[in-house]
């Protein structure tokens, strides 16, 4: 009768995912993962089936939580969708430019991805689609709203600001200042002013 696991898999995935985002996947190493969640390498190797196949489990928890976070973020309805980003992008300035400067795994995992077909890559692709659907879903409220025009092409939009929030956190970590990072998130809605002055402009006032 085999034994039970004295551990909780969610836990030490937790552990191994505070180590990915700070040395990402191939610069973590076996021993800084059995100090952070106090198991062997053959418990980790038993449980999990490696390094790759952890990280791979921490990304997809990463990405969960990430889309989870996102959506709150743009889900009240006290405020206009165009609204709701705008404070979600100011908040993402503050945050990013914190003390701890640590990315998240979806953006480990974007930087260290090969674009080939293999498992790392086909989860991080998942993630970024994953969020892009998030902002997608409160864009395409905004157009229903009339903030943007009918023709307002709601998913590169959507991608566009999953491309933004994820070069402000590498922006971040890198030690831009919170200042900077204002400006880039307040310049990056002018996208979405773009798409209103060119509706405006297709319609002239009679």
């Amino acid at each position: 009768m085999a034994r039970p696991r004295k551990f909780l898999e969610s836990d030490v995935v937790s552990s191994a995912g505070e180590v990915f985002a700070v040395h990402g996947l191939a610069a973590a190493t076996l021993d800084d993962l059995v100090r952070a969640t106090g198991l062997g390498k053959q418990s980790l190797y038993n449980a999990f089936g490696g390094k790759r196949e952890l990280f791979l489990r921490a990304l997809s928890e990463d990405r969960e939580e990430a889309t989870r976070a996102v959506s709150e973020a743009l889900g009240h309805d006290d405020a206009s969708p165009l609204e709701r980003i705008r404070g979600h992008m100011l908040l993402l300035a503050i945050e990013f430019s914190g003390s701890d400067r640590r990315v998240s795994l979806t953006t480990r995992a974007l930087v260290e991805s090969t674009g080939e077909q293999d498992p790392l890559s086909t989860v991080t692709r998942a993630g970024i689609e994953q969020l892009a659907e998030v902002y997608a879903g409160c864009l395409e409220h905004a157009r229903e709203n009339g903030d943007l025009p009918d023709d307002a092409n709601v998913q590169s939009l959507a991608m566009y600001f999953v491309a933004v929030t994820r070069g402000m956190e590498l922006l971040g970590r890198a030690g831009v200042g919170r200042g900077v990072l204002t400006a880039v998130a307040l310049d990056s809605l002018r996208a979405l002013d773009g798409e209103r002055m060119a509706d405006a402009g297709d319609h002239p006032p009679a």
